[in-house]
C-alpha cells in the first residue's frame, strides 16, 4: 500500500492513496501552518479510531441492529520534549444499545489483537530514504 503526500505550500500537504480520496494536513499556527486542516497527529489518532471502529462493527455485524451508536475517543499521551511523540493511547468506546458487554469487549479485543492494522502498525519499524534531484542519497539516522 502506498500513500503520496504532495506539498501544497506553507506547512500543508495533500495525501492520496489507492482510494483516490485527498487528505489535507496542515500544521497549527504555532508551527507555521494556517491551521486549515487536521494535523498529521490528529489524523494518526483518527486513523486508529477509524480502523478499530471498522473492525468492531465487522465483528459485531450480527448485532448492529441492536446498537444505536458507537463513539470512539482516542486520547494520545505525548512526550514533553521533541520529538513530542505519542507514548501511549487510550481508546474510550461509548456504545449505546441493547447488547451484552461481553460481545462488545470481545469485538474490541479481537480488533486490537488480530485485525486493526493501524494499531499493529504503531509498533512497526520506520525507515527513511531520500531521492534528491533524481539521485538516491544515503541517510544516516540516530540508529545507524
Amino acid at each position: 500500500m502506498e500513500v503520496k503526500a504532495i506539498w501544497q505550500g506553507g506547512r500543508a500537504f495533500e495525501a492520496k492513496g489507492a482510494s483516490g480520496y485527498p487528505m489535507v494536513m496542515d500544521a497549527t499556527a504555532n508551527y507555521g501552518g494556517e491551521g486549515k486542516a487536521p494535523t498529521p497527529t490528529e489524523m494518526l489518532l483518527s486513523s486508529l479510531a477509524g480502523c478499530i471502529g471498522i473492525d468492531v462493527t465487522m465483528i459485531l455485524k450480527p448485532h448492529l441492529e441492536k446498537i444505536e451508536s458507537i463513539e470512539i475517543t482516542v486520547d494520545g499521551a505525548r512526550r514533553e520534549e521533541l520529538p513530542t511523540a505519542f507514548t501511549g493511547y487510550t481508546l474510550l468506546f461509548d456504545v449505546k444499545g441493547v447488547i451484552d458487554a461481553k460481545k462488545v469487549i470481545r469485538a474490541i479485543k479481537l480488533g486490537e489483537e488480530k485485525y486493526c492494522a493501524v494499531s499493529a502498525s504503531l509498533k512497526a519499524e520506520v525507515t527513511y530514504r531520500l531521492i534528491l534531484n533524481g539521485e538516491d542519497v544515503e541517510i544516516q539516522t540516530a540508529e545507524g
